[in-house]
Parts: structure tokens; sequence; C-alpha cells
């Protein structure tokens, strides 16, 4: 398998260290809101590349951690707290936050069909770890004490940019908003290992440290959650563009100052999800969440089916429109699975293979699923029968997690008992909503299909027309 590495900017072979098995680091949320789909969209394409590791035969031990503390919005000292922020907003403690958006997080993973990882780390947790591999990073000189806090050093590395292609405007994000100078610090690159002067005075979580009472910077958190679950060496990390620059750039720099050698082999980031007015975000536009999605009538795999159709290395621009195309493409692929679900006829081991082929390579290119997508209508196009058909759609669908034989036993339920009267009010709805749509008045349309939901049916867009059903 060919995958590009964000270290070395070129397609690698995928080797992990220990032949068989893969240890994978995923880059969990901060619990302080919902998840908005851009951010769901990495989690997406990383449960895809986890699922075809297992596909392919290898043992996986995947670690997220879940940062219900310590991420600020700078590496300094320095804009909000965001678990403090949502905690003001909600007038609930930090800890019933995190427990809150935790859970709406793994809900909303579910209803994608993303596999909860293998094992799942708070940073409250691993109060102890940080602390140790913080008093080594001391005393081995990579570490210092300014102003009541404790940074890390970046003049004592050899290279500290170790991500130096990618755009301005990526690196900024990642810097994200409200930086100030923060004078403590030796040097302009140095960040936080541990926070004792903060200027949060109503800071709830802190804990007794060698340097008084504080709590973790952001970064050490992914460090020390990954070394205390999966070791020393760490074959693939994974998480979203913006977290290159400098969340995984110091998680590189504070891990092998620690270990003394080269602690990740392979690196995947997934670019961003963007809106016609720019990157997806909590605080500008919208809030599109998975929740939002639904009332207005979208299945959230239809959202999966979206991010699979495009390369994770591209950002994509979401719209409604780009969205109900991939609806109606959807359900048409449904419709051509629901009369193989019988699955007679013999299977023809060659051609059954030729056509698994087309999937792997796929997805060997550097995880290429709008590629294996196509190996899916490939097999429908196939001259083997209905068995062979279906038994390759249930092998790719187990990465690609589309749902697809049980979204279409779910249509052939539907079909057999066909036939229920939509009532007037609901008619005169679609009337307005298909007027409105005519007019390219996509802000009432939506405002139409909201009361049909709220009436109870779910509108949904396929090739053939508008649909309608009971909820």
């Amino acid at each position: 398998m060919k995958l590009y590495n964000t270290l070395t900017r070129t397609k690698d072979d995928f080797k992990p260290r220990f032949e068989g098995k893969v240890s994978m680091y995923t880059c969990g949320p901060t619990v302080y809101h919902y998840a908005h789909i851009g951010n769901l969209r990495s989690y997406i394409m990383e449960d895809v590349l986890e699922k075809y590791f297992r596909f392919t035969g290898y043992d996986v031990k995947r670690v997220m951690n879940i940062t219900d503390v310590g991420h600020l919005s700078s590496d300094g000292d320095t804009g909000d707290d965001k678990m403090l922020k949502g905690a003001k907003r909600e007038h609930k403690s930090v800890m019933e936050i995190a427990e809150f958006y935790t859970k709406a997080f793994f809900e909303d993973c579910k209803k994608l069909n993303i596999k909860t990882p293998d094992v799942v780390e708070p940073a409250t947790s691993c109060i102890d770890e940080f602390i140790r591999v913080i008093s080594s990073l001391i005393e081995k000189g990579y570490a210092y004490e300014a102003g009541g806090n404790i940074y890390f050093d970046t003049s004592k590395l050899k290279k500290y940019y170790v991500f130096n292609d990618f755009k301005e405007e990526d690196l900024a994000v990642g810097v994200r908003e409200g930086v100030e100078e923060d004078s403590n610090k030796r040097n302009k690159a140095d960040f936080v290992l541990w926070f004792t002067k903060s200027k949060f005075d109503d800071q709830e979580l802190k804990w007794e440290s060698p340097w008084g009472l504080g709590y973790p910077g952001w970064h050490i958190e992914c460090s020390c959650i990954s070394m205390k679950n999966l070791g020393e060496y760490l074959d693939i990390h994974c998480g979203g563009i913006d977290n290159a620059f400098p969340h995984h750039t110091n998680e590189i720099a504070q891990s092998e100052a620690y270990l003394g050698h080269e602690w990740c082999n392979h690196w995947f980031h997934v670019l961003h999800l963007n809106t016609d007015n720019g990157k997806m975000s909590k605080s500008s536009g919208e809030f599109l969440t998975v929740s939002l999605l639904e009332e207005k009538g979208y299945d959230p795999l239809v959202y999966r089916f979206f991010c699979l159709q495009s390369h994770y290395r591209k950002s994509l621009v979401f719209s409604y429109e780009n969205l109900d195309n991939a609806a109606a493409a959807y359900e048409k692929l449904v419709a051509k699975i629901v009369p193989l679900l019988e699955g007679t006829g013999d299977i023809d081991k060659e051609k059954y293979a030729e056509l698994k082929k087309n999937f792997t390579d796929a997805m060997d290119n550097d995880l290429n699923t709008a590629l294996a997508v196509t190996a899916v209508y490939d097999v429908l196009k196939a001259d083997v029968s209905n068995a062979a058909k279906l038994a390759l759609i249930k092998e790719f669908d187990s990465v690609l997690s589309l749902g697809l034989v049980e979204a279409a036993q779910k249509q052939a339920e539907k079909s057999s008992g066909a036939g229920e009267e939509i009532p007037s009010e609901i008619a005169e709805l679609l009337e307005q909503r298909k007027a409105a749509r005519k007019e390219k008045n996509f802000a009432l349309a939506d405002e139409i299909r909201d009361k049909i939901s709220a009436l109870g049916y779910v509108v949904t867009e396929t090739r053939e027309g508008t649909k309608v059903t009971k909820k």
C-alpha cells in the first residue's frame, strides 16, 4: 500500500515497524461543543484507513485522545480556554460539558458508521504521565521555567519545522485566533508544557505538580497518551491538516526529545471541508452538525458517501446542492443493490478476484476512495452472478461502511409497503418547495423542508425526483 506521508512529502510504501501489526493514533475532539461536519470528515477518512488496514490482514491498535482540559486558542496563555468557554456558555462545570459532548461525539460517529477506537483516553486521566515526561524534558535540557510556566525550548532541536510544505493559510489556521505575544518565551516557537500562572483565574481543573498548582498544555497530551498506550514507536499518526502546525509539529519535538529517537514513521492528514465562504468552523456561518443534516432530511450516511467521493488530500466544498447530488447518487446505488438481495447463482472465483483487485488497487493507491466507490459500480455492471455481486459489495462495504446492503433491505421493505397516501398539507408544501428550488431560493426550500420534517415526513432528493416518506 502506498500512502502519502506528510513528513516526507511523498507517497511512501506503508511499512509498520512490526510485521502484521499497526499502531495508529488519531487526534480526538476537544469536547466543548458538538463536532461540526468538517471535523467529522477527518474521522470518516481515518475510519476508512483503519478498516482497510484490518481488511488487508493487519492487527490494528488505534488510540484516540479526548481533550477535556488545556486546549487554548493559541500556544501561549492567550485567547480562550475552549473547555472553560463551553462551561460558561451552558452554566455547567467543565467535566459536565466534557461528559455531555464526548457522548454526543460518539453518537455522531455511530450515525456515520465510524468505529470507536480500541482505546479512548481523556487527557484528565493522564496527569501523572504528563508530569513525568515534562520532568524528564527539564532534566534533559529541553524545557525551562519562565513566569511560572514550563516551556519547551525549540532552539535545542536540529530541525523544528518538519512539515514545511504547507500553504501559509493552512499554517495560520493551526495557530488559531486571538494569538498574543507571550513575553515568557525565549524563542518565538517555544510552547507551553504546563501552566501554573494563568490569566484564567477561574480555571476549574488544576493539579499539584513539582512546579505548583496548574494544568497541562494541549500538545503534551497527545504525545503522552500515545506513548502510554502504544509504546515508544508509532506507525501512523492521523489528524486534520490544521493540526499539522503547530500541534503535530510540537508533538514530534517533545516526543523525540524525550525518547531520544524517531517517534512516528508516517503522518496522515485530511484536508479541510470548506463552504462557499471558506473553512468551516463553529464560530462562522451556519453551525453544520450531523443533527442539523438529519433535521433537514438527510441520512448521515449520505454525508459519508459525499466525503468518500473525493480524495482525502483535496479540499472539499460543502453545499446543500452538492449534498443533494450525493443523496440522489446514493439512493440510486442502493436501488441497484435491491435486486441482488437474494444472492442467487455460483461464484466464479477468478472473476471475483479480478473485481476485488479493482477495489484493493484503488485503496492501495493513497486511499483513493473515489475509485473504490467506482469499483462498487463496476461490480454492479459485471457479468457475474448476483451471489458474487452481493458478496463483493459486502466485502467492499466492510471498509467503506456506507450501509449499502442494509439500506437496500430497507428500500425493499418500503417498496413492498408502497402506496401510502401523502396528506394534502404535505403535498402543498412539496409544491411550494419545488417552486422555491426552481427559483434557486434554497433558504426558503430548506425552511419548507423543516416544516415538512416537523409534520413527521422526510424529504429526499433522488435523480428520479423528490421523494417523501413518513418518519
